[in-house]
């Protein structure tokens, strides 16, 4: 579970970055899953958008995603959000 001080830190890193996967009408598949649970493995934390063609509101994709990546919700603005889970090899230094 991340602090308010880790989640406002990675937050201000997020700020800059371009979201790297799309949710879309087929909404959350096992091939997307998949392949953002490889990002988040490279990455740490990586932004996502929800497609207005998408069904499903943004922070139940988000819900179901960071559920089934075992990920941390930092934040949700409009159509994007961003996810965080430590991996195996931390390149990330987050405050304590």
């Amino acid at each position: 579970m991340l602090t308010s001080k880790q989640r406002a830190f990675l937050r201000k890193m997020a700020h800059d970055m371009d979201p790297i996967f799309q949710v879309g009408k087929a909404g959350v598949t096992p091939d997307l899953i998949k392949a953002i649970d490889d990002a988040l493995e490279a990455r740490e934390l990586i932004k996502l958008t929800v497609l207005k063609n998408c069904e499903e509101e943004v922070r139940s994709v988000c819900e179901k995603i960071t559920s089934r990546t075992h990920s941390e919700p930092v934040q949700v603005i409009g159509r994007k959000f961003t996810i965080y889970r430590q991996a195996k090899e931390s390149h990330l230094e987050i405050p304590v």
